[in-house]
C-alpha cells in the first residue's frame, strides 16, 4: 500500500469518520477533499450538485486519489474537526438530518452548511469565490438533461423511470393452448400497460412505459394478465421491482453524462425478491440504466425481461 493510501485508510478508521459528516449514516464510502469530510452515498449526491470550488467528491475505494487530495483530508483531520467549524453554531430551530432524511432535507442542510456557511460561529467566514453564489443562478446555468416533460400533476416528482418491457419467456397458459398476455406497471396511483400479444407465451414487446417518481416511493408492481374478450382478464403472475438501488445511484451521481461507462449500483438477488440474477445499475453512454430479469411469482411459470432508465426532471 502506498503511503498516501495508508494515510487515507488510517484517517477513515478514526471513530468520527465511521459515520457520515452530514447525516450520521454508518460506514461512509465517499469523501470531499476540499472540505475534508467523509459522507454517505445519499449525501454524496447532494455534494455533487455543489460548485466544484466548494466540494468535489471521490469514492474512498473506487477512485484514484492524488497526493494533494489525500493531504487535504489529513490536514483537516476528519469529520469532527470539519464539523467543529461548519457546524459551530446552529441557529434556533435548525436540526441536523438523520440517516433516513429525505433528499430535500439533505439538500437544504448541506447547502446551508457549506455553500451559504450558515452554521459557522459568528464572525467566522471561510474564503471561497463561490461561497455565496445564488443557488437558483447555478441551477439555471446547468444544461438540460432531458427533453421529456414531467407528466401533468406530478410537479413534485424527483424524476421519471422509463421502463422498457423487452420480452416474456415461458409464460403460463390461460386459454386452451396459449395466452394473450400484457404487462401492467403500478407505482402509487399511476398505472401503465403494454399492448396485448395475441396467442404468444414468449412475447416480444420492446415497449417503453413512463412512471413519475416521488421521494420515498415504494417498489414498482409488475403484473402480467391474459386478455379475455368476454370475461375478466386472468392473472399470469406478478413481481416487484425495487427501484431504490436505481434512485440512490441516480441521485448520488447527478448528471450522468459527466461520467464514462461504469457500474454505480446493484440490486442483489435474494430469497425474498423475484430476481433471476443480480441486477446492476450502470452509466451507459451518459445514461443511468439497469437490466432486470424477473421470475414471475404466484404462477407456475414465466419470466419477464426489462430495462429501467432514470430520467432526471427537466431543468427549469
Amino acid at each position: 500500500m502506498s503511503s498516501g493510501k495508508k494515510k487515507l485508510k488510517d484517517l477513515l478508521q478514526q471513530s468520527d469518520n465511521r459515520t457520515c459528516a452530514d447525516c450520521g449514516a454508518p460506514d461512509p464510502k465517499w469523501a470531499s477533499p476540499p472540505l475534508g469530510v467523509f459522507v454517505c452515498l445519499k449525501c454524496c449526491g447532494v455534494h455533487r450538485t455543489l460548485d466544484p470550488s466548494i466540494s468535489k467528491v471521490l469514492s474512498v475505494t473506487l477512485d484514484e486519489w492524488t497526493d494533494e487530495e489525500i493531504d487535504a483530508m489529513v490536514e483537516v483531520g476528519g469529520n469532527s474537526s470539519a464539523n467543529s467549524i461548519y457546524e459551530g453554531h446552529f441557529p434556533e430551530g435548525v436540526t441536523k438530518p438523520g440517516p433516513d432524511a429525505s433528499h430535500e432535507q439533505r439538500a437544504k442542510f448541506i447547502r446551508s452548511k457549506y455553500e451559504l456557511q450558515d452554521f459557522l460561529k459568528p464572525s467566522l467566514k471561510i474564503s471561497s469565490t463561490n461561497a455565496k453564489r445564488n443557488t437558483s443562478e447555478r441551477a439555471n446555468s446547468l444544461p438540460a438533461t432531458s427533453s421529456i416533460q414531467m407528466p401533468e400533476g406530478m410537479e413534485g416528482a424527483i424524476g421519471m423511470l422509463k421502463i422498457t418491457i423487452l420480452q416474456g419467456a415461458n409464460l403460463a397458459v390461460r386459454d386452451m393452448l396459449s395466452s394473450d398476455p400484457y404487462v401492467v406497471l403500478t407505482l402509487g396511483e399511476q398505472k401503465a400497460q403494454t399492448t396485448v400479444q395475441k396467442s404468444n407465451l414468449n412475447p416480444i414487446w420492446n415497449e417503453e412505459l413512463i412512471l413519475s417518481v416521488r421521494q420515498d416511493c415504494g417498489p414498482v408492481k409488475l403484473q402480467v394478465f391474459d386478455y379475455d374478450t368476454f370475461s375478466a382478464d386472468d392473472i399470469m403472475g406478478e413481481a416487484e421491482i425495487d427501484i431504490q438501488p436505481m434512485l440512490t445511484s441516480a441521485l448520488a451521481y447527478g448528471e450522468a453524462s459527466m461520467f464514462g461507462d461504469m457500474q454505480i449500483g446493484k440490486w442483489l438477488k435474494s430469497h425474498d425478491n423475484a430476481l433471476l440474477e443480480d441486477s446492476t445499475v450502470n452509466i451507459v453512454d451518459g445514461k443511468i440504466k439497469q437490466e432486470v430479469s424477473l421470475q414471475l411469482q404466484n404462477v407456475e411459470s414465466g419470466i419477464i425481461y426489462l430495462e429501467v432508465e432514470w430520467i432526471p426532471p427537466p431543468q427549469k
